[in-house]
């Protein structure tokens, strides 16, 4: 008994060349895409805006603000909870970017370790 595959499914060796063509422009449009993200900046702010940070798709923190009246030497914990909710904030929306224009070129499919 002969299993019926879905039109373009064949086994053929002109069907292995095109998926292979396709896998190989997949991975260079995605090799681009990592290249324009890691370039691009994001900026989160924690207190009202009293910290601002900004990081790279890269997730490097490339920027950091801090408004002078929330440096209170009293309270250098309260200051430090704000640097970490701008800065994870900034990597969250850095990540999520990523994941959004990569699921573009991927349609979706999850490629384990890619982002």
């Amino acid at each position: 008994m002969k299993a019926n595959l879905p039109k373009g499914m064949g086994g053929g060796p002109g069907n292995m060349q095109s998926m292979l063509r396709q896998a190989q422009k997949m991975q260079e449009d995605m090799a681009a895409k990592q290249q324009e993200l890691e370039e691009r900046e994001y900026t989160a702010k924690a207190g009202g805006g009293a910290v601002t940070a900004t990081v790279n798709g890269a997730h490097q923190v490339t920027a950091l603000a801090i408004q002078p009246e929330v440096i209170d030497p009293e309270d250098a914990e309260m200051l430090a909870d704000l640097v970490m909710a701008a800065v994870n904030e900034a990597h969250r929306q850095a990540a999520a970017n990523a994941e959004e224009e990569m699921g573009k070129i991927t349609g979706g499919m999850a490629l384990p370790g890619m982002f």
